[in-house]
């Protein structure tokens, strides 16, 4: 079993083993460098413990795995994806966070006819018109998680929210989404810098939100900005005036943090997603344990779906035997999705996006204090995205 790290500012090389000319590679692009980072390494570690849990194999076929840093930029992105298909010469180019990046880097690797498998990023167009056979997901289309927070927002009676995003096209796609199904009024609309000199300081558009006269704000900031926008929204005093309801931003990446500030008032907050640590079978109950165990600290839902990428391709693998020339066994494989995921069993739509659940879920402390998330609803059963119809596959 063999990782290796392909990084725009570093090129170090680590081996953990033998691996055999006859094995898979999978490129695996993500952050490992900027405020991007911090989502980045949960993704990087549990794709490491999910090639741990293989053992380094799928069946009698060795993997291996080669780290790619997209440095948070859609040209560095695409650079890192181009050696990984034509200097690395993987099999599988997996990962991906941001929806620019994945959309700069799409091409690279399915006009080389090779397997592009989004642990995150899931962009409309990519659902819809630019659908391919060599693509699949292991998340979800973007509108979908604020689509079903919408839903949330009528099910509490809302009746006007305040919406803020970045500027790019997932922080659209999350617009888009809850403006699908939320049926009251939007009273105002903000969307901010976005990229590595991202704005981090929301005090002007926190101050709208209030004078707003809204009843709820909707926001999505990811990564960093999540821990940044959940500050400055503590301080400005709106935890009670301007009730929170979010995707993407308080989650197990932001959640250390903002108990270690004290930041009391995001315990009982609520989002939506397709994954939660507390969801009950077996395969979740290993990740989550054996994660805590070896990292110390609860995964995140990108932490989730990026091993649950490692997994289907493992699955499409063994279920080969390798035979990585046989490139519609290999879809036939994939799209079958015949591997325990950790989100519980899941469907391929006619798009290659899951046809899934969609969870409320509530900001707690567990037993032994920590905050994190249990699932309290279920919103969606079984929900395919907006944009499939769109798609010319069958």
């Amino acid at each position: 079993m063999k990782y290796r790290l392909l990084g725009v500012a570093a090129a170090a090389a680590m081996a953990l083993g033998h691996v055999h000319a006859a094995g898979v590679k999978i490129g695996f692009v993500t952050t490992l460098t900027t405020g991007g980072a911090v989502i980045g390494k949960d993704m990087e570690n549990a794709v490491n413990l999910a090639m741990e849990h293989l053992g380094g194999k799928a069946g009698n076929v060795p993997l291996e795995v080669v780290f790619a840093d997209d440095g948070f930029k859609p040209e560095v992105g695409k650079q890192s994806t181009d050696r990984l298909v034509k200097q690395d010469n993987v099999d599988f180019v997996a990962g991906y966070i941001w929806s620019h990046v994945l959309l700069a880097s799409r091409k690279s690797v399915l006009d080389a006819d090779k397997f592009l498998i989004s642990a995150n990023a899931g962009p409309s167009p990519m659902a819809g018109k630019l659908c391919h056979p060599n693509f699949f997901s292991t998340s979800w289309q973007n509108d979908q998680t604020p689509m079903a927070l919408g839903e949330v927002l009528n099910q509490k009676g809302v009746k006007s929210v305040y919406i803020m995003a970045p500027n790019y096209a997932a922080g659209k796609d999350m617009v888009a989404g809850v403006e699908r199904t939320f049926k009251g009024k939007v009273l105002g609309k903000d969307l901010t810098k976005w990229g590595a000199d991202a704005q981090l300081d929301f005090s002007a558009e926190l101050a709208k939100a209030r004078d707003s006269g809204a009843e709820a704000l909707f926001v999505f900031y990811p990564g960093a900005a999540a821990g940044a926008f959940a500050k400055q929204y503590h301080q400005a005093g709106l935890t009670k005036s301007l009730p929170l309801y979010s995707v993407f931003t308080i989650d197990a990446i932001s959640l250390p943090k903002l108990q270690d500030a004290k930041f009391e008032g995001v315990l009982g907050s609520r989002t939506t997603q397709e994954w939660d640590p507390s969801l009950d079978n077996a395969a979740n109950k290993r990740f989550v344990s054996d994660f805590k165990k070896k990292y110390g600290n609860y995964p995140s839902y990108y932490g989730a779906q990026s091993y649950d990428a490692i997994m289907l391709i493992a699955s499409a693998v063994k279920a080969t035997g390798g035979n990585m020339a046989d490139k519609d066994a290999v879809r036939k494989a994939l799209k079958a999705a015949n591997y325990d995921s950790v989100r519980g069993k899941y469907t391929y739509g006619n798009n290659n996006f899951p046809i899934q659940n969609f969870y409320l879920r509530e900001v707690v402390k567990d037993s032994d204090g920590v905050w994190t998330t249990k699932v309290v609803d279920t919103v969606y059963t079984n929900h395919q995205d907006s944009y499939a119809a769109e798609c010319a596959m069958k």
